[in-house]
């Protein structure tokens, strides 16, 4: 998977963004919760790389800091649901019985779209950062489930498995022997995409007031508190704006990557594209 250059890049730059982020305390020059008001708003320079917000702290070390609790979101959602997700969606998929009672609980929770529900959530519960994983892995796990139920059910099908249930091998056997580790594909590259998704939606109910308390430096908290700014100090949203950006898309890179790798029928769907507009070159 590492062979493309992109897969470099994605994975390298979410390394490099994990490793200052946890070792920021050591190497930042200056505390992210310093306030100075002789420096409100100062633009971008040698002194404030990032500029300085309006409480005169420097942008560059909030936005460093910030990915804390956006990485520390992601990463919680991304496993929890995958987790979740995975459990259900085993059960649905191997169980006719039960396929039928957890697809309707399925079905009505992806009526909603993942943010409005993730908002109806956090609304009830509060404003923190665990109930924001909370609010977000019920959000997303049902994707997960639908996912893995489709995996499983293609499974089912295959002769190894109805032999292993016709020599009576006990059905947790099969599930985690036989079947756990023919869906693990599908399993890993849409908990990365889960992991964006998770990203973006915490910034997003930071951005709206019902996420992070505002006293916890986030992306999405300081997007909110920039925005009656952005007119005389564009950069203290920019960057946070930034960040996000090339976090998400390099997670999506990575997701597509692992695609990629994992997916014989995604290869051989590419290799036949790249086949077909070379023979249209060549004519």
């Amino acid at each position: 998977m590492l062979k493309k250059k992109r897969n470099v890049i994605a994975f390298s730059t979410l390394a490099i963004l994990t490793i200052a982020t946890i070792t920021a305390n050591y190497w930042l020059p200056v505390s992210p919760g310093f306030i100075d008001a002789t420096q409100r708003l100062l633009s971008p320079s040698g002194a404030h790389w990032f500029g300085t917000d309006h409480f005169g702290r420097d942008v560059f070390a909030l936005t460093v800091v910030a990915a804390r609790v956006s990485l520390t979101v992601g990463v919680t959602v991304a496993v929890l649901a995958t987790v979740l997700g995975t459990i259900t969606g085993l059960i649905a998929g191997y169980y006719k019985k039960a396929d039928f009672i957890i697809m309707r609980v399925i079905d009505g929770m992806l009526a909603f779209p993942s943010l409005l529900l993730a908002l109806a959530l956090v609304a009830a519960l509060g404003g923190s950062v665990t109930n924001i994983i909370i609010a977000l892995t019920f959000s997303f796990w049902p994707v997960m489930t639908r996912i893995v139920r489709s995996a499983v059910l293609q499974i089912n099908a295959v002769q190894y498995i109805e032999a292993a249930k016709t020599s009576g091998v006990s059905d947790p056997v099969i599930l985690s022997k036989y079947v756990l580790p023919n869906v693990l594909s599908p399993i890993i590259v849409q908990g990365t995409f889960i992991f964006a998704k998770a990203i973006l939606a915490e910034a997003a109910l930071s951005f709206l007031g019902v996420g992070v308390e505002p006293s916890t430096p986030t992306w999405g908290n300081m997007l909110q508190e920039s925005q009656i700014y952005i007119s005389t100090a564009p950069w203290i949203s920019i960057f946070p704006g930034l960040a996000i950006v090339v976090t998400v898309l390099a997670l999506n890179m990575l997701g597509d990557g692992m695609r990629d790798a994992f997916d014989p029928h995604a290869k051989r769907t590419k290799k036949r594209k790249k086949r077909m507009t070379e023979a249209k070159m060549a004519s």
